[in-house]
This record gives structure tokens, C-alpha cells and sequence, in this order.
């Protein structure tokens, strides 16, 4: 099968033959019809991660993933041939920028029948990511009050509307030739941060997102009141200065979860979160969408359609 690797850290991507997936017991094979870029698969490419997460080579690239069932493990009782399906598989499955994927039965999920699968391919990482920052950590509640950083991102767009869809006062930072986009997603506070210092701007918020870390989530410590909670991406200690705020701190790692996964489908289904793409490549030019996402200020998601 056709596939986009690359065989050492730093390596160019390459579209090469590569022998497909061996499909496992709890798991399904799926024609994938499209995948989408995150940061996290250029910051494994560089290799500064991998006594953590190391690669083995060649590589696939892409974790985000939409395509049909077809092929079965024996473990497996949920899923049929011929289902439409999107995921973020777990790393040791990473390798979504290819014509077959093999993806566990518990991290799929039946793919919102109202989009394509090119704007599915662009929900799992990012979808589940808001979701777990905004529920599973921040405990987020109807009447809170959160900021979002970086609202016209993959992320960003959609912590906006579950966030909204949850009751929250949403407040947000982006450039301000993306305010509209942030505005109609739920936004009720857009701040430019290249002219405005949101901590002056906000002040006594239950909930920050941040996906910026550095100087900006430092001063994201400013904006909550006591007992608030400030949660990252960027795995950064800040808690001494959480503890100077009187707030909690956390970084955390998305968890593939196809359950929840399903969960941001229903919304999606019903017309209340929409994915928003900013690029389509062709798999043939994985190189130069990736060259895009390293480019950054992408808005929404960057896919790559493969079937």
C-alpha cells in the first residue's frame, strides 16, 4: 500500500509502497479517505521526544484518521465492514497518512453521518484534546467562566463550542483577521493578542486553556481567581506559580477514547460543533502540508484526503 513515511528523525516525507497493517484480534482495517496534521507529528519527527515516544522507521505519519471498515478482528463486536468510522489511534497504531490503517475497536467511533470524511479526519486529536482539557481536567460547569488561547486553531475552534455548548462565558485570543471565525464558533470575548495583554483585558475566570505555554501561560496565572485552574499542552512545571495564584495547574497528554470520541460525534450530528478546515492537500503533497503546519497561524485543521 501507498503510505507517507519517513525513515529517520528529521527525514524529508516520502510516498512510498510499504507492506499494510496486520490486523490484530481487538482491532479493525479501514480504507482510510482522509487524515489530518497535529503539531505533536512534527514534534515526534524531530526526534526531540523520543526517549519517551520513540519511532520506529519507517514511519507513517498522521494519527487523526476517517475511512470505511473492512476487515474485522475476532475480538471485535461493535464495528461491521462497511461502517464508516474516524479515530485518533494510540502511537503504537500511528500511521493514518496511508491507504489502510489498523485502528483498536475502543478509540473508533461511527463517523457523524452530516460530514465528510475529510472534515471527520479533522475532529479526533484536536476534538478529544478540548474535550478532555475542558471536562476531564478543568471540570468545566454551566455559568463558568474560560479562556480559550488560541481560538482559531485545530484546537481552539473546537474548545470554543463545546465550551459554549456547556454553558460557559468564553473568552479567546487570536489575530484579529480571525475574529469573525471565532465570534460565530461562540466566542462572547475576542482579544487580539498582537495589540491587546488579555490579563488586562479579563480578570476572575474559573478556567484557562492554554496551548501557548511559555510567557503566555504565565500570565494566564493573572486572569483566574483563587481556586481556579489553569490547564496546558505544553507539559511545562509552573506549579510554583500556580501555588503563588492559589490555583491549580495541570499538563496533560490527550488519551485516544472512542467512547468520548462518540460523544463529540452526537454534537457534531446535531449541528452543534463544527469542524472548521483551513487546508486540503492531496496525499501525494503530505510534504507541503506539513510544510504548511510548520508554517503555523493555519486556521482550523490541515487534511490530507487519501482514497
Amino acid at each position: 500500500m501507498k503510505a507517507a513515511i519517513i525513515n529517520a528523525y528529521e527525514a524529508p516525507i516520502e510516498i512510498a509502497e510499504v507492506d499494510k497493517p496486520a490486523l490484530k484480534d481487538d482491532s479493525v482495517l479501514i480504507k482510510v479517505h482522509a487524515s489530518s496534521l497535529n503539531p505533536i507529528d512534527d514534534i515526534l519527527r524531530s526526534g526531540v521526544m523520543k526517549e519517551m515516544m520513540p519511532l520506529s522507521f519507517p514511519h507513517i505519519m498522521g494519527y487523526d484518521v476517517s475511512g470505511e471498515v473492512i476487515e474485522v478482528g475476532s475480538g471485535v463486536t461493535r464495528f461491521s465492514v462497511g461502517d464508516a468510522v474516524f479515530a485518533r489511534p494510540n502511537q503504537d497504531d500511528a500511521g493514518a497518512i496511508a491507504q489502510i490503517a489498523c485502528i483498536k475497536e475502543a478509540e473508533l467511533a461511527i463517523k457523524p453521518s452530516n460530514i465528510s470524511h475529510a472534515e471527520a479526519a479533522s475532529v479526533p486529536l484536536a476534538g478529544l484534546t478540548a474535550w478532555q482539557a475542558l471536562f476531564t481536567k478543568g471540570n468545566l460547569k454551566k455559568g463558568d467562566k474560560v479562556l480559550i488561547h488560541a481560538g482559531s486553531g485545530g484546537v481552539g475552534t473546537f474548545a470554543i463550542q463545546i465550551a459554549k455548548n456547556a454553558g460557559a462565558f468564553v473568552a479567546t485570543t487570536c489575530s484579529a483577521r480571525n475574529a469573525d471565525l471565532v465570534k460565530k464558533l461562540g466566542a462572547d470575548v475576542v482579544i487580539d493578542y498582537k495589540t491587546q495583554a488579555f490579563e488586562d483585558e479579563i480578570s476572575d475566570y474559573d478556567l484557562v486553556f492554554d496551548m501557548m505555554g511559555g510567557e503566555t501561560m504565565e500570565r494566564s496565572f493573572k486572569v483566574l481567581k483563587k481556586g481556579g485552574a489553569l490547564i496546558s499542552i505544553k507539559g511545562e512545571d509552573t506549579n510554583e506559580l500556580a501555588a503563588q495564584h492559589d490555583v491549580r495547574f495541570e499538563s496533560f497528554f490527550m488519551e485516544p477514547d472512542g467512547a468520548m470520541l462518540a460523544e463529540l460525534g452526537a454534537l457534531i450530528e446535531n449541528g452543534i460543533v463544527s469542524p472548521v478546515i483551513g487546508n486540503t492537500f492531496p496525499m501525494e503533497q503530505t510534504g507541503e502540508a506539513y510544510q504548511a503546519l510548520a508554517e503555523g497561524h493555519a486556521v482550523g485543521k490541515i487534511v490530507v484526503t487519501v482514497a
